[in-house]
């Protein structure tokens, strides 16, 4: 199908920051065919394929959300160790997350891409590093699911060598062997990686965090994932926990044993990094490893401000994430813009930590970039991939902001109008077109219920 979307402002988060107040796109298959202002041309090459004319007077098209940290099967613990911080929220959750089992997994799965997509999400990470033993092909269950909901998805293979018995935080039937885990996560790039420029499903090599998994596992994940040619993912630098616990059982912070894994580059990203110094943003800004600024949960786990600013004017690559919803109950990304630039004015720089458009860009093309993919995503230009997302911004919470970028960032979730994947729409005037909400909310709740029965 061809379609034109006109009469909209765009913000095409390009190079140039280049917006249009008044413009169109060309969408033909897959690709953007055309940008510009004002409206697009009448007559359009003939190829034979359907033509779709959008009319998206009021609202604001800009490149599809990317969220770049996630861990879907929480969506059945919500609301719960409220008032804790991650070691204690860790501790207390992993028992119950120990008796997942495929079933569930698929239904959290379904549920958190859901919640995302609907609020204009087109690429989305997992970060799944679960796997009790005998519960099914719980990574399978996740791709399952972002393949109905029709999301952009890189799975990132996590995993756990080190349980309770050996100082780690998990209980010891929740983590695999060194090799176990090594076998399985080259299994999956080998079953489900697609390295190609429109591929809607790629694997990343993830091991957990530094309190949960070994150095050895930690440097042979590293080794496995450029033998493969994929990405890295993990936690890093999110509490000062964590900080303690490196010192002391490494005798360096979390940057330098990173750095002495092999777990610096820039086929890397990590989630959090809020408690980095001077040295460790330099280290990163060097190797060119990126970052998922997770701002709601920082906040919900009293970790504190990540110092996004310092990381952006050292040139490190930076993006958004949700994390996992037991940790960010809402669920959702199109939030976090606002409370990126919001929290991190609470930090040093103040009102000049984060402006509207800079959040606008770490939610689109800062996230493509640390995936490794604005060759085909971020930025809305001619050749890219049509991941699209139109916000009406026309309506009550909206209408007497004149900024369309403010009135995205700074005002109320904005409703989507309409969401392409590949050219393909997602969402339609905030309704899910390629699943049952209501389905979805059902089931999520039978199987968060039947994991607090088992836990």
């Amino acid at each position: 199908m061809t379609t034109v979307i006109e009469h909209c402002a765009i913000a095409t988060v390009d190079a140039a920051g280049t917006e249009y107040a008044d413009g169109h796109l060309v969408i033909a298959g897959d690709r953007i065919k055309a940008v510009g202002p004002g409206p697009a041309p009448r007559e359009l090459p003939d190829d034979g394929s359907p033509l779709r004319r959008v009319d998206a007077s009021g609202a604001l098209a800009t490149p599809g959300l990317v969220n770049t940290h996630h861990h879907f099967y929480q969506w059945l613990t919500r609301g719960l160790a409220q008032d804790a911080h991650l070691f204690d929220w860790l501790v207390g959750l992993y028992p119950r997350w120990s008796r997942i089992d495929e079933r569930m997994v698929h239904t959290a799965a379904r549920a958190s891409l859901a919640m995302m997509v609907r609020g204009g999400v087109t690429s989305a990470v997992d970060h799944h590093y679960i796997f009790p033993r005998g519960t099914g092909d719980l990574l399978g269950a996740e791709i399952a699911a972002a393949r109905e909901i029709g999301v952009r998805f890189t799975a990132a293979r996590g995993s756990m060598d080190l349980g309770a018995s050996d100082g780690g935080l998990p209980p010891d039937f929740a983590v695999e062997s060194t090799d176990d885990a090594l076998a399985a996560t080259e299994a999956a790039i080998d079953t489900h990686h697609d390295p190609g420029f429109s591929a809607m499903l790629r694997i990343a090599v993830a091991p957990c965090s530094p309190f949960s998994v070994s150095t050895e596992l930690l440097r042979q994940a590293a080794e496995l994932a450029r033998r493969k040619g994929v990405r890295l993912h993990t936690h890093g630098s999110e509490t000062v926990e964590e900080e303690a616990f490196c010192h002391e059982r490494f005798g360096m912070g979390p940057t330098d044993y990173f750095e002495s894994t092999g777990w610096l580059g820039e086929d890397v990203w990590m989630a959090h990094c809020v408690h980095m110094t001077d040295a460790d943003v330099a280290a990163f800004a060097r190797t060119g490893t990126g970052v998922a600024h997770c701002p709601s949960s920082n906040a919900r786990l009293a970790a504190g401000i990540a110092r996004v600013p310092d990381l952006l004017a050292a040139g490190v690559p930076v993006g958004l994430g949700v994390d996992g919803t037991a940790s960010n109950e809402s669920g959702e990304l199109h939030t976090e813009l606002r409370n990126a630039l919001l929290i991190n004015r609470l930090g040093p720089h103040r009102e000049a930590a984060l402006s509207a458009r800079q959040a606008l860009r770490l939610a689109t093309y800062g996230g493509a970039q640390v995936l490794g993919r604005t060759d085909g995503t971020g930025s809305l230009e001619p050749g890219k991939l049509a991941d699209v997302v139109l916000w009406q911004l026309d309506g009550l919470g909206h209408s007497t902001i004149a900024d369309p970028v403010a009135a995205l960032v700074l005002g109320p979730p904005a409703p989507v109008t309409l969401s392409l994947i590949g050219g393909r729409p997602v969402v339609e005037h905030g309704r899910l077109l390629t699943a049952d909400e209501h389905e979805i909310a059902r089931a999520a709740r039978t199987e968060s219920r039947r994991l607090a029965d088992c836990s």
